[in-house]
């Protein structure tokens, strides 16, 4: 059997088309592949470009609130150095007996014999109200009290403060 030329041309002629058009897909389908590579990484770009951007928002929250606490403990840190000063010099006070300290007594005590005296003298300021002296011992441990009191009131405020700007 003779094959005619001309069917082998045709034939050739068919398989090039053939080829040309699963080139052709070939060529389209890369295309595709391309430009959905390309939506891909804009998209994992805008992605990380918003993750740095809420990053450093956060960042920026975090170094505001870590200004806010350290002022804020500065400020009582201050408010527990001059406690501790003001504590120290009435102590100092009362162990010189520059300062003494003195108690209101209930005038009904006074008349039950108590011999402390009603009327002050001339140079007093109380007005006729029964006072008496306490013990420099005495006083001393009342300061310390006080101390431990102011202390304790100037830390719950420190704490109470942190704990509101914590939760801003």
């Amino acid at each position: 059997m003779i094959v005619p030329w001309k069917a082998v041309g045709l034939l050739t002629l068919f398989l090039a088309g053939f080829g040309s058009a699963w080139q052709f897909q070939d060529w389209r389908y890369g295309n595709q592949l391309a430009q959905q590579d390309k939506q891909h990484a804009e998209t994992l770009n805008q992605l990380t470009q918003a993750a740095a951007t809420a990053q450093q928002a956060e960042q920026d929250k975090r170094l505001a609130l870590e200004q806010r606490l350290a002022a804020s403990e500065q400020t009582h840190f201050r408010k527990m150095t001059d406690a501790q000063r003001d504590q120290d010099r009435l102590r100092d006070r009362l162990a010189t007996s520059d300062l003494r300290l003195s108690v209101l007594l209930d005038a009904t005590d006074a008349a039950k014999g108590c011999d402390v005296p009603a009327t002050t003298g001339a140079g007093g300021v109380d007005h006729a109200t029964v006072r008496a002296r306490l013990d420099p011992a005495h006083a001393q441990r009342i300061i310390a009290i006080t101390d431990s009191g102011d202390r304790g009131l100037i830390a719950l405020q420190a704490c109470q403060a942190y704990v509101q700007e914590l939760s801003r």
